[in-house]
C-alpha cells in the first residue's frame, strides 16, 4: 500500500516540486550544517540520510584524475575539428563515463575527490596571448567558436532530460583570465567595457543563456578591480540579473583566500567569506566558508544569506537525482563499462584525426607511401606519452605514441628507425659534460639510411599549463617565449641538412613560432595533445588513410615583438580580429589532400531593414581526386560602424564532407545580433550601413590567401532603417 504523502518527510517525497523539497530540507538544517555544505568537500549530515559529497571533479577532454577513462583530445584540438556536432559527441560519452563512474564508487562508500557529478569545465576563456600556459584547455582566441564549441560541451554533460541533469557543467574561468599564470592570484585584469562585451563575455552568456550551464566558477584575479568570486558587477549584474542565471557559482580553489591576502580587497577571512557569499558565490573550493558562523556573529552576513546558497547547491544536487530512487533517474545504470569502451576509443580516434592541421605540404610530400624501404621516426616527442594527454587528463587503457602509430601503420617490410635526437627542453651541458646534442650523430645517421623523415618535436606539459603543475616552465606555467625549445630547432637544421625528405609534426597546447621550419621544411602537421589515440591519427593523416581538414583556432604570430606585453588585457593587435602584424599561421588556416572550389555565393536580399535577418548561400565543390571534409567558414565586417570594431568576425562554420566532384550547397542565416557592435559604452547597438560577408574555407586575409594559393568569396548587403538597441 502507497505511503501517504504526509507519511514522508517533504524533502523525501518524489511527488514534490525540486523547490518544495530543498526548502523542507534546507528548513531542517542547524547552521553549523548549512555553513558545512558550502564548502566542495560537504559533509555528510546522517539524521538527514545526506551523504557527504565532493563537488570537485573534472572533464576538460575527458574524465580527469579517477582512473581509467576515454582521453579525448585537449580542448584546443578538439576546437581545431570545428565541430560543434562532434564536441557534443564527446561530450556525451564523457558524461556517460562520468555517471558510471560516480554510481559504482558511491556503491562501494567511496565519495571523495573526483567521484562526483559536477564537472569544472569547460574553460571558456579567450586565448588572448600565445605564452598563456592553460591556452590548451579553451577553444581559441574566437568569441563565436569558443561559445559554440562551449554550448555544445554543455549540452552534452548535462544531458536533455526535462527532469534530471546528467551532470553539472561548469564554465570557467568567469572572467576576463587568461595570465599570466604568476600572477593570477594578485592580478587586476583591466578590460574596457567594450572588450568585456565584445570579447570576453560572449561565451560565457551563451553557454548560460543558450547551453543553460547550471554552474559557473568564479577566476582568481581581480577584473576591474573587484574580486571576480566577489563580483557584483560579474555574479549580480551580468550573470543573474542580465543573463537570469538559476544555478550556483564556485570559486577557484583558494579564490576567496585571494580575496583578503594578495588582493587585499578585504581585511580578514570573514570578510572575505562574506563578500564573497554575498556577492553571489555559493560554494567555496578551499576552507575560507568555514569562517561564516563568525561573520554572522560579526553581523557580515546573514542566515538568509547563508541559505540562499545552501538552497541554490541543494537544487544541483536535487536535480541530478541524489536524493531519488535510483529507479526514477535514467542515469544511474550506465554501466561501469562504458568507461574507455572501444565505441569511446574510436571517437577517441575519430577526434584527433578531425583535430590534426595540414600546416604545409609542399610538392604534395604527403602523404607518404607505407611502403617505403625504411622511415626515421625522430624527436623528443616521438615517444612521448605526457605529450599525447595535455593536462587535466584521466588514464587511458592504451597510449598510442606517435612512434607506435608510424609502427603500426606501415608495411610489414618497411624498417621504422627511431631516435630520440636531444632532450625536450636542455641547452645545457650536464654536471658529467654530456651536451645537449649528445643525441645528434644517432638522428643523422638513422636520417641518412631512410628514405623519409618524420620529425616529432614541440612542447608538452611539462612546459606549459597551470601555476605549480608544470615542472619546467620558464614562466609559472606560462612560455617566455614561442621558439622551439632546447636544441630543437639545432636538431631540425642537422636532419633538413641530410637532403632527406622531412615531415615536421609538431605536438603541442599553444602556439610556436616555427618561422625556419615554415620557410624550408617541406611538410608541416600540427597535431597539438591529440589524446590517447594520438599515434594512430597521425599516422592515418602521413600516410593517408585519413585526409586532414582542421583549422587553427588560434593565431600562430611570427615573434613575440608583433604583440602586447602579456599583463594587457586591451584587445588592440591581438588575434585575428584586432591583429594589424602579418602572423605566420592564420586563425581559420589548414590544408587538405584535395581541392575545394566555391561558387555562386548569394543572398537571399541585397538590402534588409535593420532588425531582419539575412541569408547566405555557397555551392562547395571537391574538385580534386580524394574525399575529404571542408571546414566552410562565413565572417561578416561592419564597414561603417561608427566605432572601431574588429577586421572581421567569425559568424557561421560548418564542416562538410565531400567525394571527389561532389557539390553541396551550405547556408548560413546571419541574425541581426550578429549584425550588432558594441560600442564604447556597453551598449549592443544595430546600425544601418553596408556590409560584407566573405564566405571560403580560410579567412579574407591576405596571409591565408599567399598560404592556401586561393582567395574567398565575398558580396555585400545594406542595412537601412533606425539605429537599434539590442538585448547584448
Amino acid at each position: 500500500m502507497k505511503k501517504e504523502t504526509n507519511d514522508v518527510p517533504i524533502y523525501k517525497d518524489v511527488n514534490r516540486s525540486f523547490e518544495e523539497r530543498v526548502d523542507d530540507l534546507v528548513s531542517r538544517l542547524s547552521l553549523e550544517e548549512k555553513v558545512s555544505q558550502l564548502v566542495y568537500n560537504a559533509s555528510a549530515i546522517s539524521s538527514l540520510g545526506i551523504p557527504e559529497y565532493n563537488w570537485w571533479n573534472e572533464c576538460i577532454h575527458g574524465v580527469a584524475r579517477a582512473g581509467v577513462a576515454t582521453v579525448f583530445p585537449q580542448a584546443i584540438g578538439m576546437a581545431a575539428s570545428f565541430n560543434q556536432d562532434l564536441i557534443y559527441e564527446i561530450a556525451v560519452a564523457i558524461a556517460d563515463e562520468g555517471r558510471a563512474k560516480h554510481h559504482e564508487f558511491a556503491r562501494q562508500g567511496d565519495r571523495g575527490i573526483y567521484k562526483g557529478l559536477t564537472f569544472w569545465s569547460p574553460n571558456i576563456n579567450i586565448f588572448r596571448d600565445p605564452r598563456w600556459g592553460r591556452g590548451q584547455e579553451t577553444y581559441g582566441e574566437d568569441p563565436y567558436l569558443t561559445g559554440r564549441m562551449g554550448v555544445a560541451f554543455v549540452k552534452g554533460l548535462q544531458g536533455d532530460h526535462p527532469k534530471y541533469l546528467k551532470t553539472v557543467a561548469t564554465p570557467k574561468h568567469y572572467a576576463v583570465h587568461s595570465g599570466p599564470e604568476s600572477l593570477r592570484h594578485e592580478f587586476n585584469a583591466e578590460a574596457s567595457v567594450k572588450d568585456m562585451y565584445e570579447t570576453y563575455l560572449p561565451a560565457f552568456k551563451e553557454t548560460v543563456k543558450e547551453g543553460k550551464a547550471y554552474s559557473i566558477m568564479g577566476a582568481y584575479n581581480r577584473t576591474n578591480d573587484e574580486p571576480c568570486c566577489a563580483s557584483p558587477t560579474l555574479l549580480q549584474k551580468i550573470l543573474r540579473d542580465d543573463w537570469g542565471f538559476e544555478g550556483f557559482v564556485v570559486s577557484d580553489c583558494g579564490a576567496i583566500e585571494d580575496i583578503y591576502e594578495p588582493h587585499k580587497v578585504a581585511s580578514s577571512p570573514e570578510e572575505a567569506a562574506a563578500l564573497a557569499l554575498k556577492n553571489g558565490c555559493d560554494l567555496c573550493c578551499g576552507r575560507v566558508f568555514d569562517t561564516l558562523l563568525e561573520a554572522l556573529d560579526q553581523g557580515l552576513v546573514s542566515e538568509e544569506d547563508i541559505d540562499t546558497s545552501v538552497k541554490r547547491l541543494f537544487m544541483a544536487r536535487f536535480k541530478l537525482g541524489m536524493f531519488d530512487p535510483e529507479e526514477d533517474v535514467p542515469y544511474t545504470q550506465i554501466p561501469y563499462e562504458v568507461n574507455n569502451c572501444d565505441e569511446h576509443i574510436q571517437l577517441a580516434l575519430d577526434t584527433a584525426r578531425e583535430s590534426m592541421v595540414l600546416l604545409k605540404n609542399e610538392d604534395n610530400l604527403l602523404p607518404l607511401s607505407k611502403d617505403l624501404e625504411t622511415i626515421a621516426v625522430i624527436g623528443p616527442n616521438a615517444q612521448s606519452r605526457a605529450v599525447l594527454l595535455g593536462n587535466y587528463s584521466g588514464t587511458p587503457s592504451e597510449y598510442v605514441t606517435v612512434l607506435d602509430g608510424i609502427r603500426r601503420k606501415v608495411s610489414p617490410n618497411t624498417k621504422v628507425l627511431y631516435a630520440e635526437g636531444c632532450e625536450l627542453a636542455n641547452k645545457s651541458e650536464g654536471y658529467w659534460g654530456a651536451k645537449p646534442t649528445k643525441g645528434f650523430a644517432e638522428a643523422i645517421a638513422a636520417a641518412e639510411r631512410s628514405d623519409a623523415v618524420i620529425m616529432c618535436m614541440g612542447i608538452s606539459p611539462e612546459l606549459e599549463g597551470e601555476e605549480g603543475e608544470v615542472a619546467e616552465s620558464d614562466g609559472g606555467g606560462d612560455r617566455s617565449n614561442l621558439d622551439l625549445p632546447g636544441m630543437q630547432e639545432e636538431l631540425l637544421k642537422a636532419i633538413y641538412a641530410t637532403g632527406k625528405p622531412v615531415v615536421l609534426v609538431i605536438l603541442n597546447g599553444s602556439p610556436l613560432s616555427i618561422n625556419w621550419a615554415q620557410d624550408n621544411i617541406p611538410a608541416i602537421l600540427e597535431a597539438w595533445y591529440p589524446g590517447e589515440q594520438g599515434g594512430n591519427a597521425v599516422a592515418d593523416v602521413i600516410f593517408g588513410d585519413y585526409n586532414p581538414a582542421g583549422r587553427l583556432p588560434v593565431t600562430f604570430v611570427k615573434s613575440l615583438d608583433d604583440i602586447p606585453p602579456f599583463t594587457d588585457y586591451n584587445m588592440k593587435d591581438r588575434t585575428y580580429r584586432f591583429m594589424e602584424k602579418e602572423p605566420l599561421y592564420p586563425f581559420g588556416y589548414g590544408l587538405s589532400y584535395t581541392t575545394f572550389e566555391y561558387s555562386n555565393l548569394r543572398l537571399n536580399a541585397d538590402t534588409i531593414e535593420v532588425g531582419e535577418s539575412i541569408n547566405v548561400k555557397v555551392d562547395v565543390e571537391n574538385v580534386g581526386s580524394l574525399a575529404g571534409d571542408e571546414v566552410v567558414q562565413l565572417y561578416l565586417k561592419d564597414k561603417e560602424a561608427m566605432v572601431d570594431v574588429p577586421i572581421w568576425d567569425l559568424r557561421g562554420v560548418e564542416r562538410i564532407h565531400l567525394q571527389p566532384s561532389e557539390k553541396k550547397t551550405v547556408e548560413f542565416n546571419i541574425e541581426p545580433r550578429q549584425m550588432a557592435l558594441i560600442d564604447n559604452q556597453g551598449r549592443c547597438l544595430l546600425e544601418p550601413g553596408q556590409f560584407r560577408v566573405y564566405v571560403g574555407g580560410q579567412q579574407p586575409d591576405r596571409r591565408s590567401e599567399i598560404l592556401t594559393g586561393k582567395k574567398v568569396l565575398s558580396c555585400e548587403f545594406e542595412v537601412t532603417g533606425d539605429i537599434l538597441e539590442m538585448e547584448y
